[in-house]
């Protein structure tokens, strides 16, 4: 398994992501030969090395020509010109020549983008065009990152928690504070540090591959496998404007389907604090935890936690379970398991965009989960039963994959 770790001290941007990428082993040509299937008239794009705070880095470039004097830069080096309804993107994206998995890629970050922008402006998704982030610069960028990802067998993305920056930024909508409000939007649930920094450092189209691609839970430990820098145009006062992404595999040795399992039974402690727990647990990279109800001396009701876990995790998990929880004790042990590889894929269904994990038996047979995050949200904004958005994000990967 290859995972990418968006390293976004310095925030992240699209540009700043393709050239990252570069580094890792995208070969520019690929950049440009998957641009050239769009037929996208007076584009260009070029990379050239450079240097932020003494570190090597790549800066990605998008040239359109012709390009009107009033274009105005942002943080992230893109140039950002006219307005593109969204139903234009997608069905450039998909009645394109692009590899399956680029194509899907792209279409899912630009969905996101679509979703923020009309819940933002007040809008149906349908409805949105694009002002900045809409811009053949962005289209550029998106397909570049799509395409990174892929070409380096990328299974999964992770990030780091993103700097909101602050200030105010020139907009199609006039001048607006930072975080844009669509960032924000992008950025619901996801783990950031408001104020960190003194001017724009996620950018709307960074905020959509992140929302999109990358996975809500912390990064694994990683074997470090390769390490790329893209840089932005601006100078910052206080951190190399750079976004590095560290690709590698998981760091498990050879036991690495053994895991820890903790357990503590609980028959003190109110039932409405267990969703905390389990949350807390989740989020600290427990491979995962649950509950079940069992009975004890004296014919008490209680509740039984368990938590799966890397070896290296035992210590640090036990320590929430003491703080969160009422318990006084936990036992715990090792068991081997049997894991199927799987992979995360991102579909388009009648609905909206899923993600989907994929996994195949020794015999062969398939099975697909839809991921409920993105099903849930899809019920919620289309006001859809969660059964239906499920089931046929279920039919469709199972088409696809089976």
């Amino acid at each position: 398994m290859r995972i990418a770790y968006l390293d976004a001290f310095s925030g992240v941007s699209g540009d700043m992501t393709v050239g990252a990428l570069l580094e890792l082993g995208l070969p520019l040509a690929a950049v440009r030969d998957a641009i050239a299937t769009l037929k996208l008239d007076g584009i260009e794009v070029s990379a050239e090395p450079t240097l932020r705070s003494g570190i090597a880095a790549t800066k990605f470039h998008v040239h359109v020509h012709g390009r009107h004097p009033d274009d105005h830069d942002h943080a992230d080096g893109a140039h950002h010109h006219g307005h593109r309804p969204y139903a234009e993107i997608r069905d450039l994206l998909a009645t394109s020549a692009l590899a399956p998995r680029v194509r899907d890629t792209a279409l899912a970050v630009f969905a996101r983008l679509a979703e923020a922008e009309g819940h933002v402006h007040g809008v149906a998704t349908e409805a949105v065009e694009f002002h900045e982030v809409g811009a053949l610069d962005a289209i550029v960028d998106v397909v570049g990152a799509a395409l990174g990802f892929a070409h380096l067998g990328v299974d999964a993305i992770h990030v780091s928690p993103l700097p909101l920056g602050s200030g105010r930024i020139k907009t199609a909508h006039g001048m607006l504070p930072v975080p844009g409000p669509a960032v924000v939007e992008l950025l619901r649930g996801r783990a950031v540090r408001p104020g960190d920094g003194t001017t724009e450092l996620v950018t709307p189209t960074g905020a959509a591959i992140v929302a999109a691609l990358a996975r809500e839970e912390p990064a694994p430990e990683l074997r470090v496998l390769g390490v790329g820098h893209g840089a932005g145009d601006r100078t910052l006062p206080d951190r190399p404007n750079l976004l590095r992404i560290v690709l590698g595999e998981p760091a498990a040795a050879a036991d690495a389907d053994d895991v820890v399992v903790l357990d503590a039974t609980i028959d003190d402690m109110s039932p409405q604090l267990y969703e905390h727990v389990l949350e807390r647990l989740l989020e600290a990279g427990a491979r995962d935890a649950f509950l079940a109800p069992v009975v004890m001396k004296k014919s008490r009701p209680g509740t039984t936690l368990r938590v799966l876990a890397s070896p290296a995790d035992r210590e640090r998990l036990a320590a929430i379970v003491f703080a969160e929880t009422s318990t006084i004790g936990l036992r715990w042990t090792t068991w081997h398991r049997m894991v199927l590889a799987r992979e995360e894929h991102i579909i388009e269904t009648p609905h909206g965009t899923v993600r989907v994990k994929v996994a195949r038996a020794p015999d062969g047979t398939v099975n697909v989960a839809p991921e409920y995050e993105d099903c849930r949200r899809i019920a919620r904004e289309k006001s859809l039963p969660l059964k239906v958005v499920h089931r046929t994000a279920y039919a469709v990967a199972l088409a696809r994959f089976a």
